[in-house]
């Protein structure tokens, strides 16, 4: 398969970082072809524009008009996401959401005539056909427990439902990675090699 990677930490020697070499290592040693996107070196801006908001709203009843109006990464990785067979993104949680280039990665290209149409009806259907499956890793220092009884599971609910689900995509993976910073290195060690096995039997 053609697995497309959404990264985004801007250290290289984050705990997120390391996660992405697992997720590597684990794809190509299953033989599988590796197109990673990463968000800080690639200096993606995240901004959502006067011009982005015009393109949004020609869109919706022209795809192909909007497209110029488009910033050229997001036109890059359209394209790159067209030839995927799987999604993964990599993040850090902060402040209980995604940092500032995810959000605007989902603003921006998960966008009409982009990742998605509108059909008559005003109901949104998937342009990425070839996407078979979506897993998300992320990693943070809350309890497990408080981030769900406290705030809500904010990923998942905007994250997963709120965009991926909305789009209809139906194999949808959520490893999170908790306490990072408190447990042992035994512990984070032992979360990489799982990992790492884990993307080898990805199907």
């Amino acid at each position: 398969m053609k697995v497309a990677i959404i990264f985004n930490h801007p250290y290289d020697g984050s705990y997120c970082n390391a996660i992405l070499n697992s997720v590597t290592a684990g794809l190509l040693k299953a033989s599988h072809e590796v197109d990673v996107m990463h968000l800080d070196k690639d200096n993606f801006d995240p901004v959502m524009r006067a011009k982005d908001l015009a393109a949004f709203v020609t869109a919706k009843y022209n795809a192909h008009n909007s497209y110029e109006a488009l910033d050229e990464k997001v036109m890059n990785y359209k394209q790159r996401l067209e030839q995927a067979d799987h999604l993964v993104f990599i993040f850090p949680i902060w402040w209980e959401l995604m940092p500032a280039m995810t959000k605007g990665f989902i603003d921006k290209v998960i966008f009409p005539g982009v990742a998605y149409d509108y059909k008559p009806n005003g109901f949104m259907v998937k342009r990425f056909k070839g996407l078979k499956g979506l897993t998300l890793i992320t990693t943070m220092n809350t309890p497990k427990f408080a981030y769900k009884l406290i705030f809500g599971n904010a990923i998942k609910k905007a994250f997963f439902t709120g965009t991926f689900w909305k789009l209809g995509y139906k194999n949808r993976k959520w490893i999170n990675l908790s306490m990072v910073k408190s447990v042992s290195q035994e512990k984070r060690k032992k979360w990489l090699f799982e990992i790492e096995e884990r993307f080898a039997v990805l199907k």
